[in-house]
C-alpha cells in the first residue's frame, strides 16, 4: 500500500508538472524513491532464485566425482589383477575366479556383483566371465594376458539421470619378460 501511495504521488506530480502547473524542473517525491522503500526483502528474492540452481550444481559436481573415483578404484584394480594373474598362471586351477578375487579384495568400494570379467590370453578369451575353470592351459608362459572389467555408474542429480547408459570399463595388458 505504502509503494501505491508513493506511485500515486509521483505520477500525479509528474501530470502537474507537464500542464505548467509546477514551476520546478523535477516532480518532488518527498522521502526515498518509491522503488527503493521496498528492498528490505530482495536479498531473500535472490536466494531463493538462486539456491536450487547452485545446490544442483554442487549435486552434480558430487554425483561426478562418486563416478571418477569409481572409474580409477576399477583402473587400479584391473592392473592388480592383471599382476596377479601374471604372477600365478602356471599354479591355479581357476585363472578367471583367483583375479576376480583379486579385483574385488583390491576394490572394496565396488559392488563385487556388479564388476564384469573378461581375461583373455594371447588374444583368446578364457569362457566363463568370473569363473573359468579347466582353461589354466591356456595360460602359456610368454603369452601376454589381457584383463577388462566393466562396473555400471549413476550419474543422476536429484533423480534426474544425465547418462542413460553408464557403463565404466578398464582394460590392462601384462606381458610376461
Amino acid at each position: 500500500m505504502k509503494i501505491v501511495s508513493c506511485l500515486a504521488r509521483q505520477f500525479l506530480a509528474l501530470i502537474g508538472h507537464s500542464a505548467g502547473r509546477r514551476s520546478s524542473p523535477r516532480p518532488r517525491t518527498h522521502g526515498p524513491s518509491c522503488f527503493l522503500a521496498g528492498e528490505q526483502g530482495s536479498a531473500l528474492v535472490e536466494i531463493a532464485l538462486t539456491l536450487p540452481v547452485f545446490l544442483a550444481l554442487i549435486t552434480g559436481m558430487g554425483s561426478f566425482a562418486v563416478a571418477f573415483n569409481n572409474q580409477e578404484t576399477l583402473t587400479q584394480a584391473t592392473g592388480l589383477g592383471a599382476q596377479y594373474l601374471q604372477t600365478l598362471r602356471t599354479s591355479t586351477t581357476n585363472p578367471c575366479a583367483d583375479t576376480f578375487t583379486a579385483i574385488k579384495n583390491a576394490a572394496p568400494i565396488l559392488n563385487s556383483a556388479s564388476i564384469g570379467l573378461t581375461v583373455s590370453v594371447n588374444g583368446t578369451a578364457l569362457t566363463g566371465g568370473t569363473t573359468c575353470s579347466g582353461d589354466q592351459s591356456d595360460l602359456t608362459e610368454g603369452a601376454p594376458v589381457t584383463v577388462t572389467t566393466t562396473y555400471p555408474c549413476n550419474l543422476s542429480v536429484y533423480g534426474m539421470k544425465f547418462a542413460t547408459s553408464c557403463q565404466l570399463s578398464a582394460q590392462v595388458t601384462e606381458y610376461e619378460y
